[in-house]
């Protein structure tokens, strides 16, 4: 046997060890007394983030809804890796895409992301993730639905198209948007009108960045979607996709909901008349999910040009969204409230060092996002965060992630959650609710355990830990 205490004096002795030709080659070097060539510099992964307005977390057929069609989606699955226990936090308006999208952006709670939870405007002492991978010599390029402040939108991104600023968008077929102003200054002269669906117009501004973009500057491109969020008008093809008559109804349909929540009829809620219809709901459904598989085809046109771009092999793919949609469950049509389809994300990553279709029911909020992307980036985390990295999910899924999220909406919705047991508090008009739900068994929140006494632990205990 050869001594591997001995010096190595031939190629043949070199060969019984059963080294590579590249280990031979590197091993010669240094036996002639040079150093090793140093490896070749890998050039930090470009990030591409998709993120929807209003999609529930679980209406994607791969992650379970086996009505709507989502090929491009379900493909984003098997390739990457899905967290099916993902939230958003909420807010304290009615437009909760915005606070969410703050903490999505800033990895901070919706009270530290905003400077008030009941407004638009990004806390300017936190550092958003465009701009930590700004000053990192990231290209950063923002494409559709922004809804927060101005600067905060010029700190994250140095380009854009297409930015939906503020806003309804009240028809999907002329969305009103905005070239990007280097100066912050929008308005009319930087607005204009898409001329055709809003989710092709968006879909076409990304396919058009991943053209243009070459060399060696890694990017950073967040493409936001207005759909599948109302007006549900999907394009004729995809609509008809869909017979409202075959529409299963959800098993938590009511015809309306068991008590005030305090936003019964805030605008979301007025879409559809009262009491709910199973017909009504059924063409809601429809329509929904007509929007979703737009959407889906939006996306797949921007991973086929991610593919031809030639990064798609160096690109980390995120998709999530800012909150779910009730769509007829619990009798409720909207956002405002915290139901597990509104609290409820969907977020999936691919890429490198992303397993391919792998799952993990982990309780995380989306904006952990932040600190992980980072991590899967080799770039350093920004400090003052609340976020939590998922990577070691990425490992062992079945890990311990959270042990808890909250949720709030407005003043009177507060919500606390385990990995089994669910409280809401209700305190509106002076009238206070609680419910309990026990989500092994019961996991579309039909029975209200809170008054029961065999369940008076957890609730008590949650309660305490939502007030502490």
């Amino acid at each position: 046997m050869l001594d591997h205490g001995a010096p190595l004096h031939s190629r043949r002795d070199i060969l019984r060890l059963g080294l590579s030709a590249a280990a031979l080659a590197a091993m010669g070097t240094r036996l002639r007394g040079a150093a090793a060539p140093a490896a070749p510099r890998r050039r930090p992964p470009n990030i591409l983030m998709l993120v929807a307005d209003d999609m529930r977390h679980d209406a994607i057929r791969a992650l379970g809804d086996q009505v709507v069609q989502t090929p491009h989606l379900d493909r984003l699955a098997a390739g990457g890796m899905a967290f099916t226990g993902a939230h958003h936090m909420g807010g304290k308006f009615s437009a909760v895409c915005v606070p969410t999208r703050g903490s999505l952006l800033t990895g901070c709670n919706v009270f530290r992301a905003m400077v008030d939870p009941a407004d638009n405007i990004m806390a300017p002492a936190r550092v958003t993730l465009g701009q930590h991978l700004r000053s990192r010599g990231y290209r950063t390029h923002c494409v559709g639905k922004w809804h927060n402040d101005f600067a905060s939108l010029n700190r994250t991104f140095e380009s854009g198209e297409a930015i939906f600023l503020r806003g309804l968008n009240q028809d999907q077929y002329r969305m009103r948007v905005h070239h990007y102003d280097p100066t912050g200054r929008y308005g009319r002269r930087t607005a204009y009108h898409a001329r055709k669906f809003s989710t092709d117009f968006l879909a076409d501004h990304a396919v058009d960045f991943l053209g243009r973009h070459s060399g060696e500057q890694p990017f950073f491109l967040y493409t936001a979607f207005t759909a599948p969020h109302d007006p549900r008008t999907p394009p004729k093809a995809f609509a008809d996709l869909y017979r409202p008559a075959d529409m299963p109804l959800p098993p938590n349909f009511l015809p309306q909901h068991p008590f005030d929540n305090g936003e019964m009829h805030v605008r979301d809620e007025e879409l559809a008349p009262h009491p709910r219809t199973p017909e009504r709901i059924r063409a809601e459904i429809a329509a929904y999910y007509g929007m979703i598989s737009s959407l889906d085809a939006g996306i797949g046109r921007i991973l086929a040009a991610l593919d031809a771009s030639g990064h798609a092999d160096n690109t980390i793919v995120v998709f999530t969204a800012d909150h779910g949609l009730a769509v007829g469950q619990h009798g409720l049509l909207g956002k405002q409230n915290l139901y597990d389809h509104t609290l409820r994300v969907p977020l999936m990553l691919r890429g490198p060092g992303i397993p391919a279709g792998a799952r993990s029911g982990a309780l995380a909020y989306s904006w952990d996002l932040f600190p992980t992307l980072c991590g899967l980036a080799g770039q350093p985390v920004p400090a003052g965060l609340d976020a939590l990295n998922l990577e070691p999910l990425l490992r062992s899924p079945r890990a311990a992630h959270r042990s808890g999220v909250h949720g709030l909406y407005r003043d009177f919705q507060r919500s606390a959650k385990d990995a089994r047991w669910k409280l809401i508090e209700y305190a509106v008009n002076g009238q206070r609710h609680t419910q309990l739900f026990d989500l092994a068994n019961d996991p579309w929140e039909r029975e209200n355990l809170a008054g029961q006494a065999a369940a008076a632990g957890e609730r008590d205990r949650l309660r305490a830990q939502l007030i502490a």
